[in-house]
């Protein structure tokens, strides 16, 4: 009898394992590149000044600076989905 509920047990944690695995596999995620395209998007005609990985209102962001005239900008990207999470703006003087 204890080696039925043992077996049975592990079938379903393999189970749960298994079915775990594809959805992480499948998680989209932006890289450096898209992240910088979608920053410039956001500010035309500037340029990229660094980019950094960051943690931003709880979520893993990329972090891109960018300038343009005397403004400086920072825009952060969500690495999970590719919005904006955050952006801003100052006057350099």
């Amino acid at each position: 009898m204890r080696i039925r509920y043992a077996l049975a047990g592990a079938v379903t944690v393999l189970g749960l394992t298994a079915a775990a695995t594809p959805a992480a596999a499948t998680t989209a995620s932006v890289t450096k590149a898209q992240a910088v395209k979608i920053a410039k998007k956001k500010v035309p005609g500037a340029y990229v000044t660094d980019v950094e990985r960051e943690w931003e209102h709880g979520r893993r962001t990329w972090k891109i600076e960018l300038e343009k005239g005397d403004w400086e900008y920072d825009v952060y990207v969500a690495v999970s989905n590719g919005r904006i999470i955050k952006f801003k703006r100052d006057y350099d003087d």
